[in-house]
């Protein structure tokens, strides 16, 4: 159990914690009025946020970062109270008053907290709705990973801020669920019960619903419903009577009642035929009053939140449903179009008024001396992190002093590389973590979970160990580094992402290997591009890809993973043919892992054994270092000949390399010479060709001499287990015509040269192909 700092906020008064909500609630509003009111943009387009979805969380945050926050706490801010956050980092001397007016403008505040590109403390990037919230939880079992595997002290809790509308979204439940996260209790989630979404007031009361699911995953459920006013109403005779009205009335009824007329307000309230008992409470409270009542939600009571936090459990997972209004305190509050709705200039200066402020000076902070100024002082002192040393990454040798089988595929080689490297330098391979969404057998991870075992929060007895006929070991410790989750590939990514951010978050870089079906990588591409974006590096293996895996049919028969895989920033992909490519590549990537600048890096693997002897690796030790640095770079060539004799130049990556040997050898009968290049990293050469053209800055360019050397033009027939557009690219190089080969449709089951020949990706189709291009 995490012990929890000692807050100096309880001798500071209420009024003191209210007072500094105010400003929080000014400055956010402010910060977003800026943007918009007090700032230019071309073409008048509207600059954008989100004043009332900021206000619903003001209470929320207010008592978390000024009474209960420590500094080894980390919090994810739902994307559309951003201004909040950067409010409270200017309060506490974290943020430069130049960056208040900057929201959305380049250079200044981002849309929604970025952990990379905002200038103050960000912990979580969010923005991708649902993903963000789930990131905590993720971060929480990654730091657990650390704490078994590198003695790293306890930490302290991880919070998300989160909308009600975000519940909406798959990643949330399908992160509450999972069996590890049950047992994370440094995971505290609050939800902004606002019952708005961005188009409506949502339908019904769904919070027994909520609760409920919450409660079956085994979370603690806490719900701060009511502010000490209405709970003092309650108390009165009919104050019960008030309460089951309340909590009966549907959403979009209490959201009517909101913005009624304060003389309007008790008639709404009662309705036809109210309780005598019930009516004459009402009756009992002026209109104003009664209007405030009602408004007096938990979520927006500073001290009933702090009472709320008070009850969490450190040994489980814990959500907490805090009633709030959107655009509290603000003239939109309550409104069901407030979503995007800005303030007038004659709202915002009542609102300064309100605030002890001023529309024309608006970026006051408080004045010395203050109760309020002293309290920012404390909670500044108190969350001040001691900073991350710098990581250099996880040193890897270049290559190892096995050779690989002579019939084998990239599949295969996968397990045992990670075997190998267990082997060959364990100080290093103790950072490799693999992670599977229930996969992990049939992507031939089996030797290496062997070898490693399986890593669980607490140990679990393997019940087969005395089965003579069970090859993989499930033994499940907190030593092991094989991390297994149910069958989410969002939770995998997500998971990987966090893994792969421990190194800036806590000085500990990881190398995690997610494993997953390849046609299942579009499912995952959202939250891993987002993990990526935070700041997470990690390496992505798709495998088994392609139609190659031709009995399993068109739904698992991956086509538009290549064109992912080139497009997506921050990424090399890798699709190697052969095993000691896959070994080159492999050992890079990780190198590439744990350090600023670091690149994360996707591999596209297959279960096709293809004949190693195909590669032609040369026996020379300088020619073999020319052939992995090729390799490295994005690709080479096999050809028997010289570039000057080719008269077509068949071009391939992964899986269909043996089908493009094939054609060569029948274009050579024909009087055809066909060079043929392997490429290993359609990416690589991208980028090559964007850095000769000086578009962007990339890696050295000289491959693309060696690969298509300018002085001997000839067709290009490109060649891929997936879209042809992934490597259609190439005719840029050097202007060549080409004819672009690969999968365009979806796929049945089949035999695997059925499948090639399906999709025009077989050694007949290459060769015709070639034949047209020249002519013949």
């Amino acid at each position: 159990m995490n012990e929890r700092p000692l807050s100096a906020a309880s001798s500071f008064s209420g009024s003191t914690l209210d007072a500094v909500a105010q400003r929080v609630l000014w400055l956010s509003t402010a910060i977003i009025d800026a943007a918009n009111r007090g700032r230019e943009t071309p073409g008048g387009i509207k600059v954008g946020g989100h004043q009332s979805s900021s206000a619903s969380m003001v209470g929320i945050m207010t008592a978390l970062w000024f009474a209960e926050l420590g500094s080894k706490d980390r919090v994810s801010v739902k994307p559309h109270a951003s201004p909040v956050l950067h409010a409270i980092n200017y309060l506490l001397g974290d943020l430069d008053e130049e960056y208040l007016p900057t929201l959305r403008a380049k250079g200044g505040l981002q849309s929604y907290p970025s952990r990379s590109k905002d200038p103050d403390t960000v912990d979580f990037s969010t923005g991708s709705v649902g993903i963000g919230a789930t990131a905590p939880v993720w971060a929480a079992l990654s730091r657990r990973y650390l704490q078994d595997h590198f003695q790293l002290p306890e930490g302290g809790r991880f919070y998300s801020l989160l909308g009600d509308a975000e519940m909406d979204e798959g990643a949330v439940w399908e992160a509450i669920i999972d069996p590890e996260v049950r047992q994370l209790g440094d995971v505290v989630w609050i939800v902004d019960l606002n019952r708005q979404s961005l188009d409506r007031v949502i339908p019904d009361v769904q919070i027994q619903r909520l609760q409920g699911m919450f409660a079956a995953a085994n979370w603690q459920v806490l719900t701060c419903t009511w502010g000490r006013r209405l709970q003092r109403l309650f108390s009165q005779p009919g104050g019960e009577l008030l309460r089951r009205r309340l909590e009966e009335m549907p959403n979009q009824e209490y959201q009517r009642l909101l913005r009624s007329h304060p003389d309007e307000a008790a008639a709404r309230l009662l309705g036809d035929g109210p309780d005598p008992q019930l009516a004459e409470l009402v009756s009992s409270l002026e209109p104003r009053d009664l209007a405030e009542a009602l408004r007096d939600l938990g979520g927006h009571d500073i001290q009933e939140l702090l009472a709320t936090y008070q009850k969490i459990d450190d040994t489980r997972p814990t959500v907490i449903f805090a009633y709030t209004i959107k655009g509290r305190g603000l003239a939109t509050e309550g409104h069901p179009s407030n979503h995007a709705a800005q303030l007038t200039e004659e709202q915002m200066r009542e609102l300064a008024a309100l605030s002890g402020t001023d529309l024309d000076s608006p970026w006051g902070r408080f004045p010395e001396g203050t109760e309020e100024a002293a309290l920012c002082s404390e909670t500044a002192g108190r969350l001040s992190r001691t900073p991350v040393p710098q990581t250099s990454g996880i040193p890897v040798p270049k290559e190892l002093k096995w050779k690989h089988k002579q019939l084998t595929s990239t599949q295969a080689t996968l397990g045992r590389l990670l075997s190998d490297l267990k082997r060959a330098d364990p100080a290093n391979a103790r950072r490799i973590v693999t992670v599977s969404p229930d996969v992990a057998s049939s992507t031939n991870l089996g030797g290496w979970i062997n070898k490693t075992g399986v890593w669980s929060l607490s140990e679990r007895r393997d019940w087969f160990s005395d089965d003579d006929e069970t090859v993989l070991h499930w033994q499940e410790n907190p030593h092991g580094q094989h991390i297994e989750l149910g069958i989410s590939e969002v939770n995998l990514v997500s998971l990987i992402g966090e893994l792969g951010a421990t190194w800036s978050r806590w000085g500990e870089p990881l190398a995690p290997i997610g494993v997953l079906y390849d046609p299942f990588v579009p499912r995952a591409l959202e939250p891993w591009m987002f993990g990526t974006y935070a700041g997470g590096q990690s390496i992505l293996v798709g495998t088994p890809s392609g139609v190659s895996l031709a009995p399993e049919g068109g739904a698992h028969q991956s086509m538009n993973t290549p064109s992912l895989g080139i497009s997506t920033p921050g990424l090399d992909y890798w699709e190697p043919a052969f095993a000691q490519d896959l070994e080159w590549s492999l050992l890079e990537a990780i190198s590439h892992l744990g350090r600023p600048g670091g690149r994360s890096a996707y591999f596209r693997l297959s279960t096709r054994p293809v004949e190693q002897s195909l590669a032609a690796l040369p026996e020379d030790p300088a020619l073999w270092e020319r052939r992995r640095r090729q390799a490295l770079a994005g690709g080479y060539r096999i050809s028997t000949h010289p570039a000057e004799k080719d008269d077509v130049v068949l071009v391939g990556a992964g899986a269909v390399m043996p089908n493009l040997c094939e054609a060569a050898e029948t274009l050579d009968i024909h009087g055809v010479k066909a060079g043929i290049v392997n490429v290993t990293s359609p990416s690589r050469l991208f980028q090559a060709m964007r850095a000769r053209d000086s578009l962007e800055p990339g890696p050295g360019t000289a491959i693309l001499e060696q690969l298509f050397p300018t002085a001997h033009p000839a067709p290009l027939i490109t060649v891929l287990d997936g879209h042809p557009h992934a490597l259609s690219f190439l005719a840029g190089v050097r202007g060549d015509r080409t004819r672009t080969l690969g999968v365009t449709e979806y796929g049945q089951s089949s035999s695997l040269p059925e499948a090639h020949a399906l999709h025009g990706i077989d050694a007949g189709t290459i060769t015709s192909a070639a034949l047209d291009s020249l002519g013949r």
